[in-house]
């Protein structure tokens, strides 16, 4: 039985560690946090890449454990969530790459430390690391529930570490992008910076384009069909 138990803690961590960590990508997002906080010293980045992991985690948890609840009591459904969250994706990707290149964004610079913290949820934690197609995600694993309390109890608990785990690359990737552009140099990290702005840009079209079609296919279903009336025999 411990062993079954033990498996089944191993099974649910590992499902909801593949579900998340590809689609946070935080090595993808660290670019374009370099680029949103370009001329912040080490210190202020340091503390802002704990502040977007612990924002990160947290929003994961929600969806998660009450996702699925928030949207049935709002009317909402996911495929208008992916379209409007694909929207605001795609205008801060158009944004990174409408904008002129940016100077070397390891490089401090004389920019007050409480505008870069007003930036910590929007939009470095929502929607640059954790978009609409992360929330999807995290709501439908948690849509699934055991059928009994030692059920219940191992999947909430596997799906807690292996959200916090995500949270914690998220940190690494972060506290360490400006260590990472210094060493790839201005000209490389450039190229990168518009290449994942691209990327986001991508992103965002293809969420919204996915709650699209679904809430088109919603439209055009077809109704139920009817039973037929059984036919009576005199």
């Amino acid at each position: 039985m411990l062993h079954s138990d033990a498996s089944e803690f191993v099974a649910e961590l590992l499902l909801v560690l593949a579900g998340l960590l590809p689609i946070v990508n935080p090595l993808g997002s660290a670019p374009m946090f370099l680029a949103m906080t370009r001329g912040a010293d080490p210190p202020t980045r340091a503390a802002l890449a704990r502040h977007v992991a612990i924002n990160s985690t947290l929003l994961m948890v929600c969806a998660f454990a009450i996702g699925a609840y928030v949207l049935r009591i709002f009317g909402l459904s996911i495929p208008v969530v992916q379209l409007a969250g694909g929207a605001v994706l795609c205008r801060l990707g158009w944004n990174l790459l409408d904008t002129q290149p940016p100077s070397d964004p390891s490089t401090p610079a004389n920019v007050d430390a409480k505008a870069f913290a007003d930036r910590a949820f929007y939009p470095l934690t929502m929607p640059v690391t954790i978009d609409p197609g992360v929330l999807s995600v995290a709501i439908a694993l948690g849509a699934n529930h055991a059928t009994n309390l030692t059920g219940t109890v191992i999947k909430e608990s596997s799906a807690m570490i292996a959200i916090a785990l995500v949270g914690v690359t998220v940190f690494v990737a972060y506290r360490y992008a400006g260590a990472v552009a210094q060493w790839l140099g201005h000209a490389r990290i450039q190229v990168l910076l518009r290449l994942s702005a691209f990327i986001v840009l991508c992103i965002g079209v293809q969420i919204a384009w996915n709650g699209l079609r679904t809430l088109h296919g919603e439209l055009n279903a077809p109704p139920a069909a009817v039973a037929p009336a059984r036919a009576t025999t005199p």
